[in-house]
């Protein structure tokens, strides 16, 4: 059976995508795509119907692939194949995961679903498809509308690259409050599709509908290509004439929308705290100038600020927080100017300064007695200097700032650990945020600046009466900020006519207390007939949004609170039908079940990683005719299916290919080979744990030396960075390149080419892909050895260890002091302990390559050893 590919993405709420839907002639044909969306209350119901035929003589595979918001959930799918519906069902991800397993080791097809992006995680089936048959494929998911900047946006990004037949989008609108605006933006409507294009509204209600014919989606008369190819954008907003907001009721549950207008601004006394360690070299550090140039033009006069730069060493820009003037912030541009990225990163000093410059500026009565006081943080690594375990420094920051300020964390790329920036933003009042590497990052920093930049509100309390609202949401918020909207749902208790709420904060000017009475038959009555309305969304608002505050709730606690924080999610998951990182969709086919997992921003860490490694392993194999069919049939769009796919996918993926993915050679090689002083015996020693993720390898303050490592997907390390202090340099090394960086320029050089160099007394000599050799300051001699694909890997040997000081720690520092071997129990001549600044560990006696000659294949025995980071 050969193998054919048509993938669908789209996304709602922030975004819809519509891209690649790639099919053949006389091959899979999606005669009829429609995507229905309605938004009921900013609650989002969206319904995406495929309909595909096999036009080909032979049974075909075909790939139904959707991209759908990360905050959404999936609450339904079915694909009906020849007249049998074949459902998603949703479980708790044990049960799941080991239905998954059984079909697997039964050798049916079976696949775990991840993904990444901005806004997007990814849901993809694959099904056999006879000849001549139909499939329909049927996804649901549901989403919140977040309010931002004053608006609620709808992006849909069309691009099809193929000519449907039926092809359709219909966006439905109901607003009982009104809808105050609405427009319609794209970057690729013609003269021709503008007629596709209708929209027709009232006061309440609106419908966005684009459904152009085969004849308007081609360029050209005379061309198959469509020229559907770019963005279409709806934004609107609802109006707001009770002070109090707005409240709706259906079938027993309330929601309670609060977004006040025209209300002045507190004052803002923020510290920036910027990360300037040598990972920021280059276009992200450029990229935070230009965002910092612009955000502190956009300061108030009345705000006040500082900037706090870090790498090894923490530097504040000035000894106090000044006030905005037109001259104080052309002096910060100027200053942020001179920035450049060198050195470590201590993410634990930085963020203790800036909180001791806001209790000093508190306590010197410099601030505004009405004001906001916040930190925002900017980091792309892992702390590697200073106080390192991220536990330590949570519980440091958190202990320090006593719930003083607001902390927002923002962390550029994926080298970063999210979940270590999201508990300390939680911990402390504030939230995080990732930035991508891409061109628009500096946009994405002002974006990120202007949500926080006007807080109109604190201290806001939702009021409600205890006998009468029950099983709320949230209903306390610290801040408020221009543009945003409070949304608080719950149950109605006893049967009442009038539900009274009270609202009380601090404004800028004063203490503020909103009523309103709500008319509880008159709001029911606002429901009853609109054929816009799915079942009872505000019963689904009400569990959508309880959900999310317990999953946000429990990145933050410990021990059994988390347990049942996640306990009451789940069984509100199950319960609602929802795929939340805590349940998985079990998805039956005719001959084998699929897992649908929701990944959070912590899973998707390394997925970038992921995808480079599965590039290699199929792009390896140039030969063999199933790569041959990745080129015509897939493109480079192959790589959107899972590592996991690859490996676990029996039925459709040849043996080949699992043979190509397999590194079971590079086992034969040790991470690391260790002598250590005063003793004889190797140590060969692996580190285990979490890959891309950053390891403070070694530290020698006395010396000034500092490597950090990081482990790629094929189990061994793929970076090292080697950080020279006293002479202010840095070496970047990894599988593709080395990069040499010296304060005043940078340098590359590629391992195809050798190369011997000498600079500051450090001796550089690259052997052609062979090996790399730094000898510097005390007498210390690295190698790192570079291991070509298909393996594709680094190993490192330090030479004359002996010389370094009693203050070396790290993973691999700790055993060049205090190091001790002792025979285990049972007198085993092929097992001993190894104590480790007084930790023991068990050791094997083995055989492993010897790269200290080179990687060409000698070996060696030594105690081989691992350690879990």
């Amino acid at each position: 059976m050969e193998r054919q590919v048509f993938t669908l993405w789209l996304v709602f709420s922030s975004q819809i995508v519509l891209a690649d839907l790639a099919v053949h002639q006389n091959a899979i044909e999606i005669y009829s795509l429609h995507v229905d969306c309605k938004v009921t209350s900013r609650f989002a119901h969206t319904v995406i119907t495929s309909r595909v035929v096999n036009k080909a003589n032979e049974s075909k595979e075909a790939l139904f692939e959707v991209e759908l918001p990360k905050t959404a959930f999936i609450t339904n799918f079915s694909m009906t194949i020849d007249g049998e519906t074949y459902p998603g069902i949703i479980k708790e991800k044990k049960s799941a995961q080991d239905q998954y397993d059984a079909a697997v080791s039964r050798g049916q097809s079976a696949g775990l679903v991840k993904s990444a992006g901005r806004k997007l995680e990814q849901f993809h089936v694959s099904v056999n498809v006879a000849a001549a048959a139909k499939v329909t494929f049927e996804l649901i998911y549901e989403e919140l509308l977040k309010r931002k900047l004053g608006k609620y946006e709808l992006l849909i990004k069309v691009k099809p690259k193929q000519l449907v037949n039926h092809f359709q989008i219909d966006t439905h609108i109901f607003e009982p409050q009104g809808i105050s605006f609405l427009e319609t933006e794209s970057t690729f409507m013609t003269n021709e599709l503008s007629n596709a294009l209708t929209k027709v509204q009232d006061e309440t209600k609106a419908h966005i509908s684009f459904k152009p014919t085969i004849s308007q989606q081609r360029k050209s008369p005379e061309l198959e290509e469509t020229l559907l190819n770019g963005d279409f954008l709806i934004r609107y907003d609802v109006k707001r004439s009770v002070a109090a907001g707005d409240i709706q009721i259906v079938n027993g549950y309330f929601v309670h929308y609060f977004a006040p207008s025209q209300m002045p601004a507190f004052p803002k006394n923020i510290i920036f705290v910027i990360d300037k360690s040598g990972s920021m070299s280059g276009k992200k550090i450029q990229q935070t100038i230009e965002a910092l140039q612009k955000i502190l033009g956009d300061l108030n006069p009345e705000d006040h600020f500082n900037l706090v730069i870090f790498s090894g060493n923490v530097a504040e820009w000035r000894p106090s927080l000044l006030q905005a003037t037109e001259e104080n912030v052309e002096l910060a541009k100027q200053y942020v100017q001179t920035i450049f990225a060198q050195g470590v990163t201590d993410i634990n000093g930085a963020l203790l300064a800036a909180i001791r410059s806001l209790d000093k500026a508190t306590s010197a009565e410099l601030l505004p007695d009405r004001s906001v006081s916040m930190i925002i943080l900017l980091t792309d690594g892992q702390p590697t200097t200073g106080v390192t375990n991220v536990n330590e420094i949570q519980a440091n920051i958190k202990r320090a700032n006593e719930g003083k300020y607001f902390l927002y964390c923002l962390g550029f790329g994926f080298d970063v650990s999210y979940s270590f920036l999201e508990k300390m933003a939680l911990d402390n009042g504030g939230v995080a945020r990732r930035i991508y590497e891409d061109s628009d990052a500096a946009l994405q920093l002002q974006g990120f600046y202007h949500e926080v930049a006007t807080p109109i509100l604190k201290e806001i309390e939702m009021k409600y009466p205890d006998n009468v609202a029950l099983e709320i949401t949230q209903n306390n918020f610290k801040l408020l900020f221009d543009g945003s909207e409070i949304v608080v749902a719950g149950k109605l208790g006893n049967e009442i006519d009038v539900f009274p709420v009270e609202i009380n904060a601090q404004s800028h000017t004063s203490n503020l207390t909103l009523k309103e009475e709500a008319n509880v038959s008159e709001k029911e009555q606002v429901f009853q007939h609109q054929e816009y309305i799915f079942g009872n969304f505000i019963e689904r608002l009400w569990a959508y949004q309880t959900i999310q505050q317990l999953l946000e709730k429990s990145v933050s606690a410990e021990g059994e609170k988390r347990k049942n924080l996640d306990a009451q999610a789940l069984n509100l998951s199950l319960k609602f039908s929802f795929v939340t990182p805590l349940t998985s969709m079990v998805v039956t086919k005719p001959d084998a079940q699929e897992v649908a997992n929701k990944p959070t921003e912590a899973d998707n860490e390394n997925f970038r990683q992921q995808h480079r490694v599965v590039s290699r392993v199929i792009s390896g194999r140039q030969g063999h005719p199933a790569s041959r069919r990745k080129e015509s049939h897939y493109g480079s769009r192959f790589l959107s299916i899972p590592v996991q796919s690859f490996i676990r996918r029996d039925k459709y993926v040849p043996n080949t290919y699992r043979t190509e993915r397999r590194f079971d050679s590079s086992s034969d090689y040790p991470h690391f080979i260790l002598q250590v002083p005063g003793d004889n015996a190797s140590i060969c020693l692996n580190i285990n744990g979490q890959s891309q993720t950053t390891i403070n390898l070694l530290s020698d303050p006395d010396k000034g030396i500092i490597v950090t490592g990081k482990r790629g997907e094929n189990r061994q390390f793929v970076e090292f960075e080697v950080i020279y202090q006293m002479l202010n340099m840095q070496i970047s090394v990894s599988t593709r390149e080395i990069v040499l960086n010296d304060q005043s320029y940078a340098r590359s050089f590629p391992w195809t080419n050798a190369a011997s160099l000498t600079v500051k007394g450090l001796r550089i000599i690259i052997e052609q892909e062979e090996s790399l050799s730094l000898s510097g300051p005390g007498n210390i001699t690295m190698k790192v050895y570079y291991k070509k694909p298909p393996l594709d890997f680094l190993a490192l040997y330090f030479q004359n260890s002996d010389n370094f000081s009693d203050k070396v720690a790290g993973l691999l520092g700790q055993f060049f002091f205090n190091t001790q071997f002792e025979r285990s129990h049972g007198e085993n001549v092929g097992r001993k302990k190894i104590l480790v600044q007084g930790q023991p560990h068990d050791a094997t006696r083995q055989s492993k390559k010897d790269y200290r000659t080179g990687l060409g294949g000698g070996t060696m025995t030594c105690w081989s050893l691992s350690i879990i980071h």
